[in-house]
């Protein structure tokens, strides 16, 4: 028996095997199916019950399998999973089509849309379909026969492209390897980080120490290591990832992605894929998003440029460097850092021991939120490393699952992110609890010491942590409105607010304690975290803002005339670059945000979320940051609501008014 196709509560993750996902999907689809012929087939006059509920109830048990799949195909991946993701996405991107492009469905779904007004829906309902009236408006319902057979060949070969493009951002990122032999080349580095390099080569069987493109080994090489020649081989190889002449080139395939797009978005009458993105987002239009970089721009490019020159003045003065490269920005900065504030990420790194930040950060979500974590071992996962947890109320109530996986390895990707096994809803009056999990890539103990975090780790973990409580919360009646099912610039708002009790003394007091001798972090450490929180801000803003704008450039306008990725790039960096460019390097090719996640024409959210985040943080401090009234407005208004109403809206109920970007910009000291 396919255990995916048995009933289960949590994912039965030992028993699955990879023979078991396509049958499984295949099936799944076909249960979907039968789900949505029974919509069709009603006899019974289109009604809210019968069309718009049933509807968002379907495709239950899918959802379930692929959740599954996609989750390890991201955690926990090999080449067999790999190439069934190749297969089976032309049929799930084929199967959306077959729903959102049957013309019986969209009758009803409209019927029910059009006689709206007399309807007397709930807010929430009333969201509910006008999401799904635009879900099939949006994707082509309204379209002839001939442009709905167009629309599907070109949603077939997106998603057979974006998972093409990660696979060789992977490909490119394992196939690399710096292989060093004399100890006298690591010079500069902390003991952790060549204890851990020298695991790595054993594991490889190798003398000496090996480094790679994965980020606990990449960051540390370029900000400690004194060797500048090995800094500039590790930082050009990171930057030609599926740039390079050969089978894991990713130009053509995103050139092919961008072109696709935009006859996409022509295809059901948008200008381009920006104008079709971004009408369902808080933002509206790529003019606004244009406008609002653009201010921020003003306001923190002076800052940026000063604060390049200080950086390039310093490098020449401490070892005659005339030209501030690349590979030297986060080795210079962490020295001027270390010497302005003098605060070094190593003497930080033992206050900060993995399974104590775990704990602080929940004992936070306590105090603010009611929550209970209580690790369980009697839940199945899909790797040792993997730890699970019941999460419940102050009552005792179970609330959610809650899977962390911490570690990196082969068959991870890079980066940090949450994600979910199970949404929340409330069917037949039963409220059923999600299960989520959060994936980050912390450096793994070693034989000699625990998972020791950078302070720039402990904000990922809080960061990841925000999302995992904006799905755990969640408290609405229909699962594509429950969670982080919110538009897309305002899903960033509970995940980067977390981040600010990291800087906070009352909540470092919590968790920040040395793994030896189990001292509270010195408060004058806490106090230069602050000082230092704000430094080089205006670099960090103008890169955040370049990755934006770049994004915005290859999706806010037609892309069928741009012959070289290279030029495109470097003419859409001018106005914001400070360093020389390196020839054999191009960001687009591994912007995986952009070409595999869901930040196309989006990525402009985490700058607009800062503004959010600020702004609703400085309530907290205001009241306090474990004041009781202010953490619960911010639950029942922000983190239990979803997508069930506007953003503005229950923003401005937490709040009390709209958020203005001072309160960001008095945070990263460009005021």
């Amino acid at each position: 028996m396919n255990p995916l196709l048995q009933d289960f509560n949590t994912p039965p993750f030992s028993k699955i095997s990879n023979e078991d996902y396509k049958p499984a999907i295949t099936k799944g689809i076909e249960i979907a199916k039968s789900e949505i012929d029974e919509i069709i087939n009603n006899t019974d006059a289109p009604t809210f019950e019968n069309t718009t509920v049933a509807l968002d109830f379907s495709g239950e048990k899918l959802n379930k399998i692929t959740s599954i799949f996609f989750n390890l195909n991201s955690a926990e991946t090999n080449d067999e999973i790999q190439k069934i993701a190749q297969e089976i996405s032309p049929s799930l991107s084929e199967f959306s089509n077959d729903i959102t492009l049957n013309e019986e469905l969209f009758k009803r779904v409209k019927a029910v849309y059009d006689s709206r007004e007399s309807l007397d829906l709930t807010p929430e309902q009333q969201m509910l379909l006008e999401k799904q009236y635009k879900g099939f408006a949006r994707n082509g319902a309204n379209l002839n026969e001939e442009a709905k057979t167009k629309l599907r060949k070109i949603d077939a070969q997106l998603s057979k492209l974006s998972l093409q493009f990660g696979e060789n951002v992977l490909a490119e990122t394992h196939a690399f390897e710096m292989h060093v032999l004399d100890e006298n080349d690591l010079s500069g580095l902390p003991e952790s980080e060549i204890e851990s390099a020298r695991e790595v080569a054993k594991s490889k069987e190798k003398e000496g120490y090996i480094f790679t493109l994965d980020y606990p080994s990449y960051i540390p090489f370029l900000t400690y290591a004194d060797n500048r020649e090995l800094r500039k081989k590790l930082a050009i190889a990171a930057g030609k990832k599926a740039f390079q002449d050969n089978e894991f080139n990713n130009e053509q395939v995103v050139l092919d992605i961008v072109n696709l797009r935009q006859q996409r978005a022509n295809l059901l009458g948008y200008k381009t894929h920006a104008h079709f993105v971004l009408e369902e987002r808080m933002a509206e239009t790529p003019e606004k998003v244009i406008e609002f970089s653009n201010n921020l721009l003003e306001k923190a490019k002076p800052a940026a440029i000063k604060e390049f020159e200080n950086l390039e003045n310093y490098a020449k003065k401490l070892d005659g460097i005339d030209q501030l490269q690349k590979w030297d920005g986060a080795y210079y900065a962490e020295k001027l850092k270390k010497e302005l504030f003098d605060l070094d990420q190593e003497i930080l790194k033992p206050y900060f021991k993995l399974e104590n930040v775990i704990d602080g950060a929940f004992e936070i979500s306590k105090r603010l939120y009611d929550l209970h974590f209580e690790e369980v071992f009697n839940i199945d996962k899909y790797h040792e490393d993997v730890k699970t947890y019941n999460v419940t109320d102050s009552e005792g109530n179970f609330v959610a699952v809650f899977y962390a996986d911490f570690h990196p390895r082969k068959g991870k990707r890079n980066g940090a992110w949450m994600t979910s096994y199970k949404p929340q809803q409330i069917k037949n009056g039963i409220n059923e609890r999600p299960q989520v999990s959060i994936v980050c890539n912390f450096t793994k103990p070693t034989a000699t010491k625990p998972s020791l975090l950078t302070f720039t780790e402990v904000t990922t973990l809080f960061h990841e942590l925000g999302h995992a409580l904006h799905g755990m919360l969640a408290n609405t009646t229909y699962n594509s409105l429950s969670g982080t099912s919110v538009s897309w610039d305002f899903v960033e708002l509970p995940s980067q607010i977390l981040e600010n009790w990291c800087f906070e003394k009352e909540a470092l007091e919590l968790f920040a304690k040395h793994y030896e001798t189990g001292e509270v972090i010195p408060m004058k450490y806490v106090e230069k975290i602050k000082e230092s929180a704000s430094f080089h801000e205006g670099m960090q803003t103008l890169r955040q803002l370049s990755f934006g704008l770049l994004d915005m450039q290859w999706h806010g306008q037609d892309p069928s005339e741009i012959k070289s990725i290279k030029e495109f790039e470097n003419n859409a960096f001018e106005n914001t670059k400070l360093y020389p460019d390196v020839a054999e390097n191009c960001m687009s090719t591994s912007f995986s945000h952009i070409f595999q996640g869901g930040y196309s024409a989006g990525y402009y959210s985490y700058k607009w979320a800062e503004v959010l985040d600020a702004d609703a943080f400085e309530y907290f401090l205001e009241k306090g940051i474990f004041n009781k009234e202010v953490a619960t407005k911010f639950k029942e208004n922000v983190l239990s609501k979803g997508g069930t109403e506007k953003p503005m809206d229950l923003y401005k109920r937490f709040r009390g008014k709209e958020p203005k970007p001072d309160a960001l910009l008095k945070r990263a000291g460009l005021l």
